[in-house]
């Protein structure tokens, strides 16, 4: 990396998360977690990158091409576009599901995958609450509908993840390519995990755990699922399927915790779900494997014969995964 860049990436950094920082900051001053302003204030939380990423492009580096410089353009081939859209819609479910999986074989997520008692149980206290009658459909039918939520959630996540992912995947992602794909992916994993720590550091995502494990842990998870989301970004060349990926992950991992869980069960998010080690296992095995195979260099585009080195967003892109 040039000088010029590891200033801007710094610059960067510092806006992203001095920005999440003073976001947050009513929380840190008020009731924490219990605030009714934490939906509010989390999701505006989720636009500081895409600020810094404005900041940096448009006031300090401004290039020629801008919205390619960001992820946003080129949006084509279309059918290309598409098919990594549905690829970032479906494989956070798919890992969700396969952490849980994973999680409830080595002991550590007390799962109920047939008989789903703890998501009955969850629904009748939620009626319950409500004063409201039990629901006479089937528990599988239920489960099945929670998953048709999580696709819809998934499109209304997009836009709030979008926030982050322009950041993220859309800029920081391929300006530090030329450290080597690996440890970009690295770098720009543990940055987007510290940048979490302002809602960590409150009990975010891991309650009951001590922040400094918590954060931790922030950090591997952001490692581990940002090198699926950066395969989504790198190949496909946008950051429209990184930021679909990023709602449905958001949408997923909750929902599919609650409706596999045993009843009367408490879930250790340090080592269950995605947020914990046991989930990271299915994805870190994906990303070897996309890694062996090339898998994180940008497909061609039509009638492009392959010679000279591939770009993306402005810059030079790896021929092979390092």
């Amino acid at each position: 990396m040039s000088a010029r860049d590891v200033r801007a990436v710094t610059l960067f950094v510092l806006i992203a998360c001095g920005l999440a920082w003073l976001v947050a900051l009513p929380l840190w001053l008020g009731d924490g977690l219990a605030s009714p302003l934490f939906i509010v204030i989390a999701t505006a939380m989720m636009a500081t990158p895409s600020v810094a990423a404005l900041v940096v492009v448009f006031v300090v580096e401004r290039p020629s091409h801008r919205a390619r410089a960001l992820g946003l353009w080129p949006m084509a081939p279309a059918g290309r576009l598409i098919g990594y859209l549905a690829l970032g819609l479906v494989v956070p479910i798919v890992l969700a599901v396969a952490g849980l999986l994973v999680g409830a074989l080595l002991g550590v997520y007390p799962a109920d995958f047939t008989g789903f008692s703890g998501f009955a149980q969850t629904l009748d206290e939620q009626l319950s609450a409500a004063g409201l009658p039990a629901v006479p459909i089937p528990i599988g039918v239920m489960v099945a509908l929670q998953f048709v939520n999580i696709v819809v959630a998934a499109f209304l996540n997009l836009i709030p993840a979008f926030g982050e992912e322009l950041g993220w995947r859309g800029w920081l992602l391929p300006k530090l390519l030329p450290l080597g794909t690996v440890p970009a992916l690295l770098v720009s994993g543990l940055i987007w995990g510290l940048w979490h720590a302002p809602l960590v550091l409150l009990g975010y995502n891991y309650a009951g755990a001590p922040g400094w494990l918590a954060l931790t842990m922030m950090c591997g998870m952001c490692v581990v699922v940002g090198g699926v989301l950066g395969w989504l970004r790198l190949r496909s060349e946008s950051v429209w399927p990184a930021a679909l990926a990023h709602g449905s992950l958001n949408a997923a991992v909750g929902s599919t915790m609650i409706m596999f869980v045993a009843a009367d069960s408490t879930v250790d998010t340090t080592q269950a779900t995605l947020l914990g080690w046991s989930g990271w296992i299915v994805p870190l095995v994906l990303i070897a494997v996309l890694l062996a195979t090339g898998q994180f260099r940008p497909a061609r585009r039509a009638g492009d014969g392959g010679s000279g080195p591939a770009v993306s967003s402005g810059v030079p892109v790896q021929t092979a995964p390092r």
